[in-house]
C-alpha cells in the first residue's frame, strides 16, 4: 500500500460534474490500497474573481495591511473546493475529510502574497489517513506564526501538494492538469511540439522558471531538493482506467541520472512574456553600484531576472535588468524616488514590450556551438537581441514581443525538436 498525493488544477475542478470525475478517480486509487491525499485548486477563475473583487474597492493593493485582506479573500477558493470534493467522495461511499492549510497546520512565514512554507504538521493527516479516510488539503495557502492565513502566490496549490507529499514521504505526487504532460514547448504555438516521456528535475527548474506554465516553480524546486517522485497528467482521461497505465502516463520529472544518456542537446523551448526591461542610464562606475541599485529593489520583495551592465565610458556606465511586469510600475517609482538620488543616475527607462525566450537542456552541458546555433536561428528571421543569460542548461534571450511566436517556432525547429524522440 502506497501513500499518494494527488493534485487538481482549476481546470480539473472547474464544475460539479468535474469534480464528481475527480472524485471517482480518488476513490478509484484508494480502493486499490492506497493511502490518499488530495490538494485541489480552487475552481477554474474563482481566484481572479475573488482578486477583481478586492481591485474594484483598492486598485492599489500595496501595504502589507491590505495584502493580509488579500490573502483572506483568496484563501476562500480553495476552501469551497475541497468542501465539495469531501461531499462528493462521501456520496461515492469514500470516507473523506477536508481541511484549510491553518487546520493541517501548514506553518508559513508572513509575506502576505508571497508565503513559504516553513513547517507542515503531519500529525493531524496521518491520523486520518491510518483510519482509512481520504485526506483533502486546500492548496495554495497556510498560516504565518500570528495565526494570518497566508497565500503561496499564484500557482502556489503545486508547491503546496509537492510540500505535503514530501512532509509525509510519499511514495508518488501526481499534478493532474488539464494537458497531459510537459511538451518540448507549448503546442498552442508549435503544432509540432512533442510531450516528453522524462525530464530530469534541473530542467523541469530552468523551464518553469524560464515560462513554461505546466508546473509553478517553487513545486519543482521542493521535489528536487526532498526526492518526491513527479508526475505531471491529464485529469481529463477517462476516471476508470486502470491504475497501471495511468501511473505511467504524461510526463515523468526524474532525476539526471534516470534521464537518458543520449538526451537530446535541447529539452524544450521556454518564453515569458510577463517580463518589462528597466534601463539606468549614466550610472557611476564604480565598486558597490549593483547594490546600491538592486539592494532597495530586493528589499522591496521584487524579484529580478536578467541583469546586464555595460562596458564604463568615462567612468559611467549603463544598468539594465528585468523583472515582472506586474513589478514594472513599482519597480520604476522605486528607482525614481530612491536609487536616482542615491546613485545619481542620468536617466531611468523602462520597456514593457519585450519578453524572453530560452532553450533548455541537460545535453548542452557537452556540446559545443549550442548558443551560436540559436543566435544564428535568430538572425535568420530578422530578430534582434537585447539581452542574453546563459548557464550550464540553458541560454536564454530578451527580444521585442512581437517577435515572440515566430522566435519559438524557428528554435524548435532548430534543434530538431519537432522529430520523433529516438527510441
Amino acid at each position: 500500500m502506497a501513500l499518494i498525493v494527488h493534485k487538481y488544477g482549476g481546470t480539473s475542478m472547474g464544475s460539479t460534474e468535474r469534480i464528481r470525475n475527480v472524485a471517482k478517480r480518488v476513490a478509484k486509487w484508494a480502493r486499490a490500497g492506497h493511502q490518499m491525499v488530495v490538494v485541489p485548486s480552487a475552481m477554474s477563475g474563482e481566484t481572479n474573481r475573488l482578486l477583481g473583487l478586492a481591485k474594484e474597492l483598492s486598485p492599489a493593493a500595496t501595504t502589507p495591511e491590505l495584502q493580509r485582506e488579500l490573502d483572506m479573500i483568496a484563501s476562500t477558493g480553495e476552501q469551497v473546493s475541497v468542501g465539495l470534493l469531501a461531499i462528493a467522495l462521501q456520496a461515492e461511499g469514500m470516507p473523506a475529510v477536508s481541511y484549510t492549510g491553518w487546520q493541517v497546520p501548514i506553518e508559513t512565514d508572513s509575506a502576505f502574497t508571497k508565503a513559504r512554507i516553513q513547517r507542515i504538521d503531519d500529525q493531524r493527516v496521518r491520523a486520518d489517513l491510518a483510519a482509512g479516510r481520504v485526506v483533502i488539503i486546500t492548496g495554495f495557502q497556510g498560516v504565518d506564526a500570528g495565526s494570518n492565513i497566508t497565500t503561496l502566490g499564484r500557482g502556489g496549490s503545486d508547491t503546496s501538494a509537492v510540500a505535503v507529499a514530501a512532509a509525509l514521504k510519499a511514495d508518488e505526487c501526481l499534478i493532474y492538469t488539464d494537458v497531459d504532460g510537459v511538451y518540448t514547448t507549448d503546442p498552442r504555438i508549435v503544432e509540432q511540439a512533442r510531450r516528453l516521456h522524462t525530464i530530469s528535475f534541473e530542467e523541469m527548474l530552468e523551464m518553469a522558471s524560464l515560462g513554461s506554465k505546466v508546473l509553478q516553480i517553487r513545486s519543482v524546486e521542493f521535489a528536487g531538493k526532498y526526492r518526491v517522485p513527479l508526475r505531471v497528467l491529464s485529469s481529463f482521461t477517462p476516471w476508470d482506467i486502470p491504475i497501471d497505465e495511468e501511473a505511467s502516463s504524461g510526463t515523468l520529472i526524474t532525476f539526471e541520472e534516470d534521464v537518458k544518456m543520449e538526451q537530446a542537446v535541447v529539452s524544450g523551448i521556454a518564453f515569458n512574456r510577463d517580463e518589462a526591461k528597466i534601463s539606468l542610464l549614466g550610472v557611476p562606475d564604480r565598486p558597490g553600484i549593483a547594490f546600491s541599485i538592486l539592494g532597495p529593489v530586493a528589499e522591496a520583495n521584487i524579484d529580478v531576472d536578467v541583469i546586464i551592465q555595460n562596458v564604463s565610458h568615462d567612468g559611467k556606465t549603463d544598468f539594465s535588468f528585468t523583472v515582472h511586469r506586474n513589478d514594472y510600475a513599482r519597480t520604476m517609482d522605486l528607482l525614481k524616488s530612491v536609487v536616482v538620488p542615491k546613485t545619481g543616475a542620468a536617466e531611468v527607462t523602462g520597456d514593457t514590450r519585450i519578453c524572453k525566450v530560452s532553450i533548455v537542456g541537460i545535453g548542452m552541458r557537452s556540446h559545443v556551438g549550442v548558443a551560436s546555433r540559436m543566435f544564428q536561428a535568430l538572425s535568420n528571421e530578422g530578430i534582434n537581441i537585447q539581452m542574453i543569460t546563459t548557464s550550464e542548461i540553458k541560454t536564454s534571450v530578451v527580444i521585442d514581443e512581437k517577435y515572440m511566436e515566430l522566435a519559438v517556432r524557428a528554435l524548435h525547429k532548430a534543434f530538431d525538436l519537432d522529430q520523433p524522440a529516438a527510441a
